[in-house]
């Protein structure tokens, strides 16, 4: 994609031209099904018509949504056995608010089960390659929607971000992902994982490309009552590039160690780059980083626990044969319709509410979520922005972590703590790590989504990171 405003280019051509908007969804949806053989990175495939590109901000654009979004008439499931049936009878927030806007949906996106994953493994459609290196994972949960981005499937997506789930597959494909602040979207028609942490946001080749989706898809909505009362700024409008006298954090923590040689070098140069932009780049301390990986695997286990409890084999999902009695149906269809790793979430989020535990744990972890939040609260008072890495390291081998929970889980630990705190967060692509791309996190303060937008622009615009294609995988919009 040679443009760093393609969306917008996309849009006003769409608007001139339906016949061109037709042939680039055709062309869209070529590519999905010439790739579906090596990258698994869609679980349907819709159907749209040129007739479909609307007028609006997004006329005619070419998008992939998370299979965790509601689509009318389309299946919907999670990733999961469990609702690997199930038709959606209505649409998520997020759906309609762009296709009102004129977005055309291709398809749906695959993704780890109910969202719990970083390497998009535990899908039960099948694991998503990285177009980077087909053998290595695009990361999770919307490791799906990543990948579609990156190998030109479609110039934008949508995913959710629960602990890392938009940020760590942007920074292992090598695009850009934004999780804004929690409740700037709608979580309606959004299946739940840990409803205190999802957020939906958006994935495209730049900043430039999110602002007018997240735009579109942020604001107040009656059918959802954490929605942030707070007024939507113009994303697009404040693109100005300018960053000078801009402060940036970089916290002690997040560099003390495990990052990996390559890794860190891309982001020092990164770090440069902003200082030469006219940021002044200062360290700052924020000493509960190190406790948001054993609180997170609390939280969110607690609230899937309680989430999914509704797949009972009784109103909808699977349904298991022929069962003996009613325990036997609630045991056998939860058996069967729910992946290792769910099963392994929910078995940890019941204990961690059962009668005895529950102060002894998650009671703790709300605390200390409480001190996390305080962490970031009182570095956004010296500085405006903070940058970190978005992971510890490159995109890792398919396979070679999906066995070892505790590895796997790590791979989050950078990106958990803005997850924690509700603050929104965005990887941009920041060089390479041999021949796989590395990403810097930038987060900022709650509803400065404008800001953060900004200064990734301004980075991309003295960068040509964002532009590479993966070999095999090159197109233009």
């Amino acid at each position: 994609m040679s443009s760093t405003d393609a969306i917008t280019n996309i849009a006003a051509t769409n608007a001139n031209d339906p016949e061109a908007a037709g042939t680039r969804i055709e062309i869209c949806r070529t590519r999905i099904k010439q790739s579906q053989p090596a990258l698994n990175a869609l679980i349907s495939i819709d159907a749209p018509t040129s007739e479909r590109a609307a007028n609006g901000a997004l006329a005619g654009v070419p998008i992939v949504h998370k299979d965790l979004f509601c689509t009318r008439g389309q299946t919907t499931t999670a990733g999961s056995k469990m609702l690997a049936n199930f038709t959606a009878p209505y649409d998520a927030t997020v759906v309609s608010r762009l296709e009102a806007a004129g977005a055309v949906t291709l398809g749906k996106a695959n993704m780890d089960e109910f969202a719990m994953g970083s390497s998009n493994e535990t899908s039960y459609f099948g694991a998503v390659a990285n177009p980077w290196d087909q053998s290595r994972v695009p990361g999770g949960s919307s490791g799906g929607s990543a990948a579609a981005v990156a190998a030109g499937l479609a110039p934008a997506a949508t995913g959710t971000d629960t602990g890392g789930s938009i940020r760590q597959p942007a920074a292992l494909c090598g695009v850009t992902g934004i999780k804004p602040t929690y409740g700037r979207v709608s979580r309606f028609g959004m299946i739940a994982f840990a409803s205190s942490l999802d957020q939906a946001g958006c994935f495209a080749r730049s900043a430039a490309d999110c602002a007018p989706l997240l735009q579109t898809m942020a604001g107040t909505d009656a059918n959802d009552s954490t929605v942030a009362d707070e007024p939507v700024a113009d994303y697009a409008g404040s693109l100005n590039g300018d960053i000078a006298g801009l402060t940036i954090g970089l916290p002690r923590q997040y560099f003390a160690a495990g990052v990996e040689t390559e890794t860190a070098t891309a982001l020092n140069a990164a770090i440069r780059e902003l200082e030469a932009l006219g940021a002044h780049v200062v360290d700052v301390d924020m000493p509960y980083t190190d406790l948001a990986l054993s609180t997170y695997y609390i939280i969110a286990p607690a609230e899937a626990s309680s989430n999914l409890a509704r797949y009972d084999g009784v109103r909808y999902g699977h349904r298991c044969a022929d069962p003996a009695d009613l325990t036997d149906l609630y045991e056998r269809s939860r058996a069967e319709g729910f992946g290792p790793e769910v099963q392994r979430r929910i078995l940890t989020g019941t204990y961690v509410l059962s009668a005895g535990y529950y102060d002894a744990y998650y009671r703790k972890a709300q605390r200390t979520r409480r001190l996390i939040a305080d962490d970031f609260s009182r570095a956004f008072e010296s500085v405006d922005l903070l940058a970190t890495p978005a992971t510890p390291g490159p995109a890792f081998e398919l396979g070679s972590q999906i066995d070892d929970p505790t590895t796997m889980y790590a791979n989050d630990v950078f990106t958990l703590p803005a997850s924690l705190a509700g603050v929104p967060a965005m990887s941009v692509p920041a060089g390479f790590s041999g021949h796989l791309p590395v990403g810097l996190q930038m987060i900022a303060p709650w509803f400065a989504e404008a800001r953060l937008l900004n200064a990734g622009h301004a980075y991309q615009q003295a960068t040509d990171w964002h532009t590479r294609q993966p070999p095999g995988f090159e197109w233009s919009q």
